[in-house]
């Protein structure tokens, strides 16, 4: 799946680039200013070490080498550990998608679509992701408002027209 506001590429990524504008942490990893004296000790913690920023940021990481299934992995965990974060939901929802976990990324855009319906990069995420589970006119309706909101974009104009080309031949 391609980053926002880049044509698509095997392999792109753009790092830490947040729909809203805000680091993904949403202020997680600053709340104990450098990152140590965490309160929890080492045996009480689950999952990754790390906390959410260094999650999203190796999760981003690993999506940009390919290793979509690795990073799903990790993002969810930043997830379910920052869970009204839109820009962590949409980098699991790229993972999701990059590794042919459709049905999932599709609730995971279409969850940052209901709380942020202007997001136009989770409009066109909802609309890759029902396509690609065969929900066409799911997916020419969101691909054509994410057209809508940036016209500029021109693999969000390829895709719409794909989705509408589909749905004709149905």
């Amino acid at each position: 799946m391609p980053d926002r506001d880049v044509a698509p590429t095997a392999g792109a990524s753009n790092g830490t680039h947040a729909s809203n504008g805000t680091h993904a942490s949403n202020g997680a990893h600053e709340a104990n200013g450098s990152g140590e004296g965490d309160q929890r000790t080492e045996g009480a913690r689950s999952g990754p070490a790390g906390e959410v920023y260094d999650w999203y940021t190796r999760g981003m990481a690993l999506l940009g080498h390919g290793d979509a299934n690795a990073a799903v992995q990790l993002l969810a965990h930043a997830v379910a550990a920052e869970p009204a974060s839109p820009s962590v939901r949409e980098a699991l929802g790229r993972a999701q998608f990059s590794a042919g976990q459709f049905l999932a990324a599709r609730e995971t855009f279409a969850w940052i679509v209901e709380r942020h319906p202007t997001d136009d990069y989770a409009q066109f995420g909802l609309g890759l992701s029902a396509r690609k589970v065969g929900d066409l006119r799911a997916a020419v309706e969101h691909l054509a408002l994410a057209v809508a909101m940036r016209p500029d974009i021109s693999h969000y104009g390829v895709a719409l027209r794909g989705a509408r080309a589909a749905l004709a031949r149905a």
